[in-house]
Formats: C-alpha cells, structure tokens, sequence
C-alpha cells in the first residue's frame, strides 16, 4: 500500500542456466529497460532474494558500476571478488535461523568487503527462516537508504 517515487522491474533467471549463465541477459535487459523508460541513471539499486540475492551479488560484481547500491537478501555471495565492491553502498541482509541459505554466507562476504576496505551494513534477524525478506522490505528504513544513494555519472 506504500507509495514510492522509483520504478521497480524484476527479471527472473531463465531455467536451467542459474544466475552464472544470465548476467549478460540482465545487463542487456536493464539496456532495454533505461531505454525505454525514464529513469535517473545516478540512483539504480539492486535487490533480491534468496537465488535473487545470489544474483544481486554476482551482478553488482560483474558491473558494479552501473549500481548507486545493492541489499541482497539471504543470497550467497562471491568473496574472493570482494575488492570489485569495496565502493559500492551495500546493506545486506539475513535471518540467523535460516534453514536454506546459511547466515554465514552474508558474514563472509560483508567480512571479505570489509577486508578490502569496504563498509558494507549487514542486518541479522534474531529467530528468522529463510523469509529474512518479510523484514527488510517492510523496513521503511531500507527505501529511505536506497533512496539516499546517488553514484556519479
């Protein structure tokens, strides 16, 4: 019932490539999409859940420059390309009790961010499944951050 000032478009990975076979489809997808609709390129923000928080880390390092900010949620990510996002607006997130993707996966990649020098947010949700997405996106907070991210063209 919330009112946004932002488009939202959600691509779905085709079967059965996974995300490692689709990054370029996304890249040219989002193409099609700034080309046909207005849209303020500085303040591009990326989001997903589960295999779609996977893919919000691996696009962002594929071509963390055409993110403002990236919140994946309850994704596993890559952490030995860390260094590709050290610049980047990240505020990740996952439930402590998740029974599909392991918490640790978001502590090691925000961990490895931070050790490139990086400072990335991670919020943890205390006695929280796999739907850690519930949370975070009835979190006014998350859209205000978003929303507060601008990259330079």
């Amino acid at each position: 019932g919330a009112s946004f000032p932002f488009i939202m478009v959600a691509p779905q990975c085709a079967e059965p490539l996974f995300w490692g076979g689709c990054i370029e489809s996304l890249d040219a997808f989002l193409d099609d999409r700034l080309a046909e609709l207005r849209v303020d390129q500085s303040r591009i923000y990326l989001t997903g859940i589960s295999m779609g928080g996977m893919g919000t880390w691996l696009w962002s390092v594929y071509a963390p420059e055409r993110f403002a900010a990236i919140a994946p949620v309850c994704g596993i990510g890559l952490p030995w390309y860390a260094e590709r996002l050290t610049a980047m607006p990240i505020w990740a997130f996952h439930g402590d009790r998740d029974s599909v993707i392991r918490v640790e996966e978001s502590i090691w990649m925000t961990e490895a961010i931070r050790m490139q020098g990086g400072s990335p947010r991670l919020t943890i949700y205390e006695g929280v499944d796999h739907d850690s997405w519930v949370r975070a996106y009835n979190d006014p907070e998350l859209y205000d951050w978003m929303l507060s991210q601008h990259k330079a063209l």
